[in-house]
């Protein structure tokens, strides 16, 4: 097999073969027991104890839910706790002579939703695959917890990472319920327990229980992008990376499916980091946006902030767009005879 299929496939095989290697405690200790870290009858790891929609009272609410000691922080105005940090970090894949990634750090705060915009080539896919191994920097490193994820073994770090391929990425010879089971399968959860953490995200997502028992083709895309997220979802991560989640979808699909995610977000106190060239869909969905253009990152902060204007002309012509998208649709509405005109 080659294409599409044979990348799915592989990345597969990497999140989910192997069986957990050594680890020291406390931190790691944890991940040899991966029920612990998401049967939500225990304190699940990377779980805060209440969820706050303001960003500067959240940790304050925790009361304690996070070991403030090893987090790490976010570089902006806020100085916000990270729960994710990427420091220094460089990739290249032809020996040095060019880099996909270089010198980037970013910090990713618990409850956040970050967006990583950028054109094509920029280095968001590989940053955002860093965090779970999918791709090992050349140098520097990426904390989870102020731990580095170099020293956990990679299909453990995975399994409690969700993650939303580019292009949906559902395996066509598994039933939809399959699909959505098939990481807590692996950590060894019951068929009855399976089974009904499926029932609980097809509501959760919103599709019928019956789907179950439905193949990836019998599904639109919206409906496939829909079981995507819930697999992401099926152990009960705190972390959800996504690769242009959405991009395989008509754009009233898009809308519907992204802004269902975000509440889903907010729902579940998630920490979610999502790549996308589109900024209209960065501004609309995410707490904060990363620009990157030639694997390095070239501003940071929340969208009303990059949208009122940066020193950056690259950055400023990227984040205008949404405002040239709204000033011609505002045109076409007062003055349809003269809008395209």
């Amino acid at each position: 097999m080659t294409g599409p299929g044979k990348f799915i496939l592989d990345a597969a095989a990497c999140v989910y073969r192997c069986p957990p290697a050594a680890r020291s405690p406390p931190f790691l200790d944890r991940l040899a027991r991966p029920r612990d870290c998401f049967d939500r009858r225990r304190p699940p790891l990377l779980r805060p104890r209440a969820v706050v929609k303001s960003a500067a009272p959240r940790y304050a609410a925790q009361g304690g839910g996070w070991n403030m000691a090893n987090l790490d922080f976010v570089h902006s105005d806020l100085a916000q706790p990270a729960l994710i940090a990427i420091d220094r970090v460089s990739k290249s894949f032809d020996g040095g002579r060019t880099f996909a990634v270089r010198d980037t750090t970013i910090g990713f705060a618990a409850g956040s939703f970050t967006a990583v915009a950028g054109t094509s080539g920029s280095g968001k896919t590989t940053t955002l695959k860093f965090i779970n191994r999918l791709v090992e920097p050349d140098s520097g490193e990426v904390r989870i917890e102020g731990v580095r994820v170099g020293t956990i073994d990679a299909p453990t770090l995975r399994r409690r990472i969700g993650y939303v391929f580019q292009g949906i990425g559902l395996f066509p010879h598994m039933r939809v319920g399959e699909n959505i089971g098939i990481t807590p399968q692996l950590l060894g959860w019951g068929r009855a327990e399976i089974a009904a953490r499926t029932e609980e995200l097809l509501d959760l997502v919103g599709l019928p229980r019956s789907y179950a028992a439905r193949f990836p083709d019998a599904l639109s895309g919206g409906e496939a992008q829909r079981v995507s997220v819930a697999r992401a979802l099926a152990a009960r991560p705190k972390i959800v990376l996504m690769d242009e989640p959405f991009g395989a979808l008509d754009p009233v699909t898009r809308d519907a499916v992204g802004a269902a995610y975000r509440g889903l977000h907010e729902q579940l106190g998630l920490t979610t980091v999502m790549v996308t060239h589109d900024v209209q869909e960065a501004v609309l969905l995410a707490d904060r946006i990363v620009v990157m253009s030639a694997g390095r990152v070239r501003a940071q902060g929340t969208p009303a902030d990059l949208m009122s204007g940066t020193a950056d002309p690259d950055v400023a012509a990227l984040m205008a767009m949404p405002k040239r998208q709204a000033a011609r649709i505002a045109a076409i509405l007062e003055r349809p005879e003269a809008a395209h005109g």
